[in-house]
């Protein structure tokens, strides 16, 4: 979430070894899309590991203004739902603050509802693009009423019966991917989308747990295509949220290059198409020991030992690109300590995240003497183990642009670099990971606010 006063700066300097237990918060966009089918089934559902940050909490607020009863008690969160099809219409615009997820999502699931549901948010959200959730879902019979390029605010009216569809994802896009099959819970039929590579499929997964009909099939051209039958029955569930492997990545790569680190990250969702960058970590010859292989809640789940590793430069696969798109920022930091140089392409989609995290990157990096290089869709970085000359001795500030994985990522640059590395603000940082300063200062790093 933007800072709504000063910005909150914060310096992170060279750490002695880092150590302990790192639990880092739930999944998130597991979190959003419990609250999601919590809210739209027939009975109770309790979830435990909800990531309690700004994006997943105007999730929550979003289901409760159309019909849904949202509550904390204790450990849990607690959701009951109106029924599949029986969302009622909010009072007042949807806010979703700086949240993409959350407001795409929602936008599939009550966007073909016949009632008018308007949706705004900061300033970034308002600067990222929509169009492409609202092209099938114009497809599908709702107007849009919206802003210039269709872009936050906006509005949707959904036709009193909505046009199952057959959708090709143009873009390796989950939050595309999952709309269209939100939105197909409320259509007469079977709705159909086909991904030409496979995103992560945690709405696919909890589709499936709450009791839609959904049937997945493995084209001959690699594509997949998935079939849901609209309409259905949704029954709640007992959700137990596992730790973010987006989060878990900063603690991770921290322990990888501060020397005479050892760290345990537990609960680690290790759905396969989440994976991306723990293989690429690996293929650096980064030390993370994986433990404790489990299912929870149809998820895959282990332990993971992080140790301080000679890491060296790779190039990444561009086709493992959808499985890691948030984790390019601090993989960036992880190959800025390895030896030789870290290729990554296929990165286009970072342009359209909370800021242009392609540039913002690259931009961080050279402010801390790290030797980058940008294009359209790819970034190359030279390593320098060691961290010799790496740091902003003179204190200039890493422009964040209001995007909290770029604070988290150059936070952890700071924690192995010669010179202090400083950030123009950490408000932001509560929308994912709200405990990520005292978190990390509890392993042992130096991080300073201002």
């Amino acid at each position: 979430m933007p800072s709504t006063g000063a910005p909150k700066p914060a310096t992170s300097r060279m750490s002695a070894s880092l150590s302990g237990t790192a639990r880092v918060p739930g999944d998130k966009s597991i979190s959003h899309r419990a609250l999601l089918l919590g809210g739209l089934s027939e009975s109770e559902t309790r979830i435990e590991g909800l990531l309690e940050g700004d994006d997943v909490l105007r999730t929550g607020r979003a289901m409760e203004a159309m019909g849904a009863r949202v509550r904390r008690d204790g450990n849990l969160w607690i959701v009951n739902g109106t029924g599949n099809g029986a969302l009622l219409a909010p009072e007042a615009p949807l806010d979703f603050g700086n949240s993409g997820t959350g407001c795409r999502l929602t936008m599939g699931l009550v966007g073909v509802y016949d009632f008018e549901t308007a949706f705004t948010g900061d300033s970034s959200l308002s600067r990222r693009p929509m169009g492409r959730v609202l092209a099938p879902l114009r497809e599908m019979g709702v107007q849009v009423h919206a802003a210039e390029g269709d872009r936050l605010p906006f509005s949707l009216h959904g036709p009193h019966t909505a046009s199952p569809i057959s959708y090709r994802v143009p873009v390796a896009s989950a939050q595309v991917k999952s709309a269209v099959l939100l939105a197909g819970l409320n259509a007469p039929g079977i709705t159909t989308v086909i991904e030409p590579i496979m995103t992560r499929d945690h709405t696919e997964r909890m589709l499936t747990a709450f009791g839609a009909a959904l049937a997945i099939e493995q084209q001959s051209d690699g594509s997949r295509r998935i079939a849901l039958q609209g309409r259905g029955r949704l029954v709640g569930q007992a959700i137990q949220v596992p730790s973010d492997p987006s989060s878990a990545a900063f603690p991770l790569v921290a322990a990888l290059i501060v020397p005479g680190s050892d760290v345990i990250i537990p609960n680690v969702l290790m759905n396969p198409a989440r994976t991306g960058l723990i293989l690429t970590l690996q293929d650096m010859g980064a030390n993370i020991e994986i433990s404790r292989q489990r299912k929870t809640g149809g998820e895959d789940v282990a332990d993971l030992r992080v140790r301080h590793s000679e890491l060296k430069g790779v190039t990444v696969p561009q086709e493992r690109a959808p499985a890691m798109i948030d984790e390019y920022p601090v993989l960036a930091v992880a190959a800025a300590f390895s030896e030789g140089v870290t290729r990554m392409q296929g990165l286009g989609e970072l342009r359209v995240k909370e800021s242009d995290r392609l540039s913002a990157v690259a931009e961080g990096l050279k402010l801390n003497g790290v030797d980058c290089e940008e294009g359209d869709d790819w970034l190359s970085v030279t390593g320098r183990p060691g961290g010799k000359g790496l740091g902003n001795a003179a204190g200039d500030e890493v422009k964040t642009h209001l995007d909290h994985r770029i604070a988290m990522s150059f936070l952890v640059l700071g924690l192995a670099s010669q010179h202090p590395v400083t950030v123009d603000d950490t408000a932001m940082i509560t929308t994912s990971f709200p405990q990520f300063i005292d978190l990390m200062r509890g392993l042992g790093a130096d991080i300073e606010q201002a």
